[in-house]
Order: C-alpha cells, then structure tokens, then sequence
C-alpha cells in the first residue's frame, strides 16, 4: 500500500520563492515538453499532448514503456510526449520549468501543495478544472458522487478546483490504514536467542537495546549490531512513534487535536520534552546509529537488508528487511507514569495537486477524457499499484475477465515499494472502500498492516479527533508557509542538537520564546480556524 510522502516543507519552501517570481507565463516550443504542437494531430486522429511528470528511478526513464501507458494510449488514441525527471530533480525542474514560461500541457505527479496551485492559478499558470469535470469526466464525477467529501476537500475557498486528486482509502478512523504513518520493528530472533521478553515499557526497551548492543545477539564475535536506527526527519522512518508514550506523541505535521478540539503544536509539549530527553538516554548507552542523523533511503535500507538492526521504523517491514519473520512490530510502550498512547496521524489518502492542467494547453477536452479514463476504476486500481499480463517482469496482479476484477498476485518475497514502482503511474486516481472485492483485492501486505492497527494500535489511540484536510484561503497559505518554514526546520535542529548533547531541561524556557518569535502563535491560530471551519 502506497502511502503518501510527508516531507513538504523544504519543497513548500523552495518553491515559494520561484513561484514569486512567475510573472508572464507563455507556450513553448514542443522539443522537451513545450506546447507547440499540443494542437495537432496524425492522420489517425491522434492527440499529442506534452507533459512534465516525475518516477522512481527504478521505473522505466520513458513512462510510454510501462505497460499501463500503452494500454491507455490504444484507448483513449491520445500520445503523451513525456519529459519525465527523478524524484530527486523533478521539483526543482517543475518549478524552473513554469518559472521560465516553459510550459507544458499539464504536470502529472505534480505534488503541489495548496499554496502553490492557489498562486499557480492567481498568476495565470494553471486553469479551473470545475467545466471540464462537468462536459467531459464522467468517471470521476461517479467518484465524487460516492465520496461527496471530496469535493469540498478539493474545492479551494474561491469555488475552484485546481488539480486533479489522488485518493485512496482503505478502512477508516482509528483504523484506517493511514492512521499510524511510522510502524516500529523489533528483531525477534535477536529476543529470542537473548531469552528477552517483548518490552513492554519504554525502560524495558532501553534494556533490551543494550543487550542487542552487548551481547552479540547475531553470533558473529563483532560488536557491528545496530541497535536502534531511524532517518532523522518526518516520515515513516522516524523515531517519533515512541513519543506517544511520555504523552500526546509527535505527527509529520506537528499537530495534534485534543477530544474537546483544540488544535496542539507538540513540538512545544512537556510529553515532546520528556520523550527527547528519552532518546538522548538511548544515545548516550550507545544505541543509535550513529549515521541516523544524515542518513539517506540507500544507505539506510542497504543496511536493514543485511539484518543489522535490532529496532528500526519503516511503513512496512518488507521493504527494509524483507517479508521474513525476523521483524515483528513492537506493540505501544507503556511510558513512565504507566500510560499507553499511539498517535493518530493526520494523513489521509488524499493529494489535492496531483496533476495541473496549465493555461497553454489547447487540447482542453482531449486532456479532460484522458484523465477521466484514469479514474474508472479497474483503471485507477492500476495506475495505484501496477498491472496484469506484462511478459517481462513480475506482475502486480492477474485479470479475471468474467468478473471485471483484477486480484493481487503474491509478492514473492519482493518489497512491494520496489515492485509497485516499476510499474504503476500514480497520478490522478480514486480507490474506494467501495472497490475492495468489487474491482480489486485488498493487497497481502495492506492485509498484514491493517490487521495490525486494528488489533495492535487502534486500542490505545487516546485521541478521538484528527487535524482534517483544510484548504486554506491563499492568505492563510501565505503565512503558514512563511512561518513553517522557520519553525519547522528550528524544531528538527533543536531535536537533533538535544538527542545528542541532552541540553532539553535547560534550554526548554529559551525554545519556548523562540517557537513564538518564529510565530507559532498565528500558525496555531490559522489551524484552530481551519479546523472550525471544517468541523462546524
């Protein structure tokens, strides 16, 4: 199960400043992703439109060799000139791209976040999309009709929608599987050729780290155990899930919503201050990679696959250390006053700017019917995971033709992010609750994840609420961007400095001041009122 990427910030950032900039924005030639030629067609009457996209770089450098994109193109008679980037150039080459007037047909995985396609649309780069899903998208229509939410939730405060969503669901509340974003691994083996008992409180797990750390549990006379490791910034990979048990607990975003509905900023939590101080004890034993604070995905899946860990955090085990049984995932821990808690994120399947239609586009409807084949639904199924019947490499999924369905082949022991990457497009697309045993199975590993959270971590989330998915008006964008982009890289350097110096207690009170000067006053504000609007 795919999961949606929380490290916005330094993009927001980043792009903020070229955006500013963006003052007349006009076609270019069609070598490269230019628009001249968006307007003509071959004698067969097929449409040609450019567009900016973005793959892992696992997945074929010309999406047109991925077999979902030929199949579409036989469909819907419409070829896609490509200019395709990595992930790790494609903001950058997006934002440098609209900047120089450079604009292509549409963006696909474009990622905006609202502040950007609310300036993209003010300045002029992007178009409303309200009459083109009205004329030419009855798919997707079918798909807010089902889901009525989601078109508030895509509506920006001005009654326009901008970008083409990304939804996917899979259960909900406290037990939908967004619901815990980062999921602790424990090395079993290890316990058990240690004769140790799962812990059961955070004191017990500094224990058990140490004797990972002492007592050689992988056999080999080296001291080259790794006893806790994490990548030291929001996401799946980080540490932050132990938060939970010295209090509220910490989210990508940083916020929490209490039962009676105010919005919390937990960097500035006592619980956060006692939590920090837990994982500098850790550090000062000797437990923590020392490469867990610049680590990058390469070099700390590289060492999950050798077994070097003996707690790590991931999405899904499979993609660190494989689909084997010498992973288990660690239940919550019970703090120092005896509390258990595990913290609901904020994330739901739901990308609002997913993909932009700009305003050199001059094949509007062409476009339009295009993306609409991307959400029917064994269609977006696809387009999310992968697809059935390529002759060259592992599939996804086989296609029952008599009942319309496409069911999940088994993994094989491939990790499901590497194998998904090769060959689904991600783009604009809806699974539904509705579609599990209608249109699709629900995948092996989202099965072991979900049964996890239901019966592991869904019973101790405290909180009954969750920060919903606000689209701000472009003022309150404005401001949150501006303030995120200090505070948010304040609070990860002062974390950074306290886990390892243990200087929280004394310098609490100066943090403190600093979280206001930075503004997180008016940050709580925007957020408490954004909130209310949506909760009312």
């Amino acid at each position: 199960m795919k999961r949606l990427k929380k490290s916005r910030v330094l993009a927001k950032a980043a792009s903020a400043s070229i955006l500013a900039s963006l003052v007349f924005l006009t076609a270019c030639s069609s070598g490269g992703g230019g628009n001249a030629s968006s307007k003509e067609q071959d004698p067969n009457g097929k449409v040609t439109l450019n567009i900016i996209t973005q793959s892992s770089p696992l997945a074929p450098a010309d999406p047109n060799e991925k077999l979902i994109n030929k199949r579409l193109e036989e469909k819907t008679n419409v070829h896609i000139n490509w200019k395709n980037f990595t992930r790790d150039v494609f903001v950058e080459k997006r934002n440098l791209a609209v900047a120089s007037g450079d604009l292509p047909d549409a963006i696909f995985n474009a990622d905006y976040s609202d502040y950007e396609l609310l300036k993209l649309a003010k300045d002029g780069a992007i178009i409303p999309l309200n009459d083109l899903i009205e004329k030419d998208m009855p798919n997707f229509k079918k798909v807010l009709e089902e889901a009525p939410e989601y078109k508030s939730m895509i509506t920006a405060p001005d009654g326009k929608i901008y970008g083409f969503p990304w939804i996917e669901e899979l259960g909900s509340g406290k037990e939908r599987i967004q619901a815990v974003d980062s999921m602790p691994w424990i090395n079993v083996e290890w316990l058990k050729k240690l004769g140790l008992e799962m812990p059961k409180t955070t004191e017990e797990l500094k224990k058990v780290l140490i004797a990972f750390k002492t007592k050689d549990p992988n056999g080999n006379g080296k001291a080259d155990e790794i006893p806790l490791s994490f990548i030291n910034k929001p996401g799946a990979e980080d540490l932050t899930y132990l938060f939970a048990a010295f209090g509220l607990g910490e989210n990508p975003d940083h916020a929490v919503v209490s039962n009676d509905g105010k919005v919390i900023f937990t960097p500035a939590e006592e619980g956060y201050k006692n939590a920090v101080s837990y994982i500098n004890e850790l550090y000062k034993e000797g437990l923590i990679d020392i490469e867990a604070y610049t680590q990058d995905w390469s070099t700390y899946l590289a060492k999950g696959k050798d077994q070097k860990y003996g707690l790590y955090f991931s999405w899904d085990k499979a993609n660190i250390s494989g689909g084997n049984d010498t992973y288990d995932v660690l239940p919550p821990l019970a703090g120092p006053d005896g509390e258990i808690n595990v913290t609901r994120t904020n994330g739901i399947g739901l990308g609002r700017g997913k993909m932009v239609v700009t305003s050199a586009n001059k094949n509007l409807d062409a476009t339009a019917k295009w993306v609409d084949q991307l959400y029917e639904p064994v269609q977006s199924v696809q387009d999310n995971w992968g697809t059935y019947g390529d002759t060259t490499q592992q599939n996804i999924f086989e296609f029952d033709e008599a009942k319309g369905m496409l069911k999940h082949l088994p993994l094989e022991g491939a990790a499901p992010v590497e194998l998904r990457e090769k060959t689904s497009v991600g783009g604009p697309l809806a699974v539904l609750n509705s579609y599990y045993g209608k249109y699709t199975t629900v995948p092996d590993d989202a099965k072991g994840r979900m049964d996890i959270i239901k019966n592991i971590m869904a019973p101790h989330m405290k909180a009954d609420n969750v920060m919903p998915s606000v689209f701000n008006s472009i003022e309150e964008l404005d401001r949150l961007t501006t303030i995120e982009a200090d505070l948010f890289a304040y609070v990860l350097r002062m974390r950074t400095e306290w886990y390892q110096n243990g200087k929280v207690n004394e310098q609490w009170g100066d943090y403190q001041k600093e979280l206001k000067r930075l503004g997180l006053d008016e940050w709580l504000k925007i957020k408490q009122d954004g909130y209310d609007r949506a909760t009312k």
